[in-house]
C-alpha cells in the first residue's frame, strides 16, 4: 500500500472535531486519508514537504456542462435568452461524439487543475449513443470523480419540449458504463423539469431515474421561468426528495425554499452565471434561512471562470454587499461579524456539495478514513505571503496556479504546478479542433462578435 506524508502544511480539514491546524500532517495510505495530526511518523512514507503551503479538500463543483468547454466565452455578453438561441438552436445540433468527448476532457481536466476534485457533469447534448459513450470516456480518462448526468439531446433540450429521454439508451448506458456505483466516475441524471419539458415528460423522466437508482439534478427558478413555482409542483407530484440536487434557486416562491428544506433535497448555487444571464440574486441566504446547506458550481465556461475560487470570491462578497446595504436601509452599519465568512465558503465548496452529491461519507473533508481527495496549494509567493488566515488566503487570494499538488482518491493527478502524465497541448489541440468544426458547421465566424437573437 502506497504512502504519502504532507509534512509542516497549514491544514484546513472542514471537520469540526480536527479544525484547522498550522504545521502539521497528512497522512494518505492508498486511497484513504490515514491521519492527521502533529509529528506524525513516516515509516517509510513518501514525504511531501507541506512548508508554506496550504493543505485542504478537494473541492466539490455540484453543476457544471462540461461539454460546453468547446464553446469558452463565446456567450460572454449574452443573456440567458441568446444563450438558449445560441447553444442549443444554433450550435449544440452540430457536436460530433469526438466533439463532446474533447469538451468533457479538457473540462474536466481544468477541473482539476483548480484544485475541484468532484465534478457533477449535467451532460446535456446526448445526441447519439455514440456521444453519450464518448462523454463517459472522457471523465474516466482523467482519473478525476465525477457525478455524470445522462442529460437530453439538443433537439430534445429545446424548451418547452413534449419529447420523451431515450429511456432505452439511458438503461444502456446504465448497465455498460456504470453497473457498480463505487467508483470514481458514477451515473445520475440530468432532468428537464417542469420549466424546461411538458408535465408528462416530467413525470415519466423521474421514474427512469428512479428505476435506475441514480442522483437527479435539475434546474428551478432560474429567471423568468422558474417564477411558475416549480419546486412546488415537482413537490405536489412526489419528486422531490434526498436524490434531488436543485440547481440555481433564484427566482423561486418563499415557501419553495422551506418545501425544498422539508424534503430533504440539496441545492446548487452558479452564482456568477446567474447574475450574468438573469437568473436572479444568488440564493444563499434565502437557503440558509431554512437550513440547507448551499453548494456551489460553474455552471457553462461559454460565459464565465472555470475555477471554484472565483465562485466562492462571488458569493461572499455578494452577500457581504446585500448585510451592508440593508443596514445602511436602517441608518446602521455593520461594526461586529459579517453574514458569511470565509470559513461558510470553503464549506460551501466542499462539505455542502459532499452532502449534496450523497458522498460525504467519502470526500468533503479531510477527515481520516475518508477519500484521500487532497489539495495542496503554494502560500509563501508574493501573492500569500505573509499568510496570517489560511481560509482568507484560499477564499479571497485563490486561483488555479497556486494549485501545487492534487490526489484524487490517494492518486496524484497534480504535482509541482502541472496535471501529471497530460499532454496539455495535445488536449488544447483537440479542443480547439472541435470548435473549429463546429463553428463552421453553425457558419459562425471565428473570433467574431456572435450576437444570436433572443430564444
Amino acid at each position: 500500500m502506497k504512502r504519502t506524508l504532507i509534512q509542516n502544511a497549514s491544514i484546513i480539514s472542514v471537520d469540526p472535531a480536527l479544525g484547522n491546524l498550522d504545521g502539521a500532517d497528512l497522512l494518505i495510505e492508498g486511497t484513504r486519508i490515514a491521519a492527521v495530526g502533529h509529528d506524525l511518523p513516516s515509516d517509510g512514507a513518501e514525504i511531501v514537504d507541506g512548508r508554506g503551503t496550504i493543505v485542504m479538500p478537494g473541492m466539490i463543483d455540484t453543476h457544471r456542462h462540461l461539454w460546453q468547454t468547446v464553446l469558452r466565452n463565446i456567450a460572454a455578453d449574452w443573456t440567458l435568452s441568446q444563450y438558449f438561441a445560441g447553444v442549443r438552436v444554433q450550435l449544440g445540433g452540430h457536436f460530433r461524439p469526438e466533439d463532446v468527448y474533447a469538451g468533457n476532457l479538457a473540462g474536466a481536466y481544468e477541473a482539476l487543475n483548480g484544485g475541484v476534485t468532484t465534478v457533477l457533469d449535467w451532460s446535456h447534448n446526448m445526441n447519439t449513443p455514440e456521444h453519450a459513450d464518448a462523454a463517459v470516456e472522457a471523465l474516466k480518462a482523467t482519473h478525476g470523480r465525477f457525478v455524470m448526468c445522462y442529460g437530453n439531446s439538443n433537439d430534445e433540450w429545446l424548451p418547452v419540449s413534449d419529447r420523451p429521454t431515450n429511456a432505452a439508451d439511458a438503461r444502456r448506458v446504465r448497465a455498460q458504463h456504470f453497473s457498480s456505483d463505487d467508483q470514481l466516475v458514477r451515473m445520475g441524471m440530468a432532468l428537464r423539469g417542469p420549466q424546461y419539458a411538458t408535465k408528462d415528460v416530467t413525470l415519466d423522466d423521474w421514474a427512469l431515474a428512479r428505476e435506475l437508482g441514480v442522483l437527479i439534478s435539475v434546474h428551478v427558478g432560474d429567471g423568468a421561468w422558474g417564477r411558475d413555482r416549480p419546486v412546488a409542483w415537482l413537490a405536489e407530484n412526489g419528486l422531490l426528495g434526498p436524490d434531488v440536487v436543485c440547481a440555481h434557486c433564484n427566482s423561486l416562491a418563499d415557501d419553495e425554499f422551506r418545501i425544498m428544506a422539508d424534503s430533504g433535497c440539496s441545492a446548487a448555487m452558479t452564482p456568477e452565471i446567474e447574475m450574468q444571464m438573469g437568473h436572479g440574486w444568488p440564493a444563499t441566504r434565502r437557503l440558509l434561512d431554512v437550513g440547507m446547506a448551499p453548494s456551489l458550481g460553474i455552471d457553462i465556461a461559454t460565459c464565465n471562470s472555470g475555477h471554484l475560487f472565483q465562485v466562492m470570491r462571488t458569493v461572499l462578497l455578494v452577500e457581504r454587499a446585500f448585510a451592508h446595504a440593508d443596514a445602511a436601509r436602517r441608518g446602521e452599519t455593520l461594526d461586529e461579524q459579517l453574514p458569511v465568512s470565509t470559513k461558510d465558503a470553503i464549506e460551501f465548496a466542499t462539505i455542502n456539495g459532499a452532502k449534496a452529491l450523497r458522498l460525504d461519507h467519502r470526500i468533503g473533508s479531510l477527515t481520516p478514513g475518508k477519500d484521500a481527495d487532497v489539495v495542496q496549494l503554494r502560500a509563501d509567493g508574493i501573492e500569500m505571503a505573509p499568510m496570517n488566515n489560511a481560509a482568507g488566503a484560499v477564499v479571497l487570494a485563490g486561483h488555479p496556479g497556486l494549485v501545487d499538488s492534487v490526489w484524487v482518491a490517494g492518486r496524484r493527478v497534480k504535482s509541482g504546478g502541472r496535471l501529471v502524465g497530460v499532454d496539455e497541448r495535445k488536449v488544447v489541440q483537440q479542443v480547439d479542433r472541435s470548435r473549429d468544426f463546429v463553428l463552421a458547421r453553425a457558419g459562425v465566424e471565428q473570433g467574431g462578435r456572435f450576437h444570436p437573437a433572443g430564444y
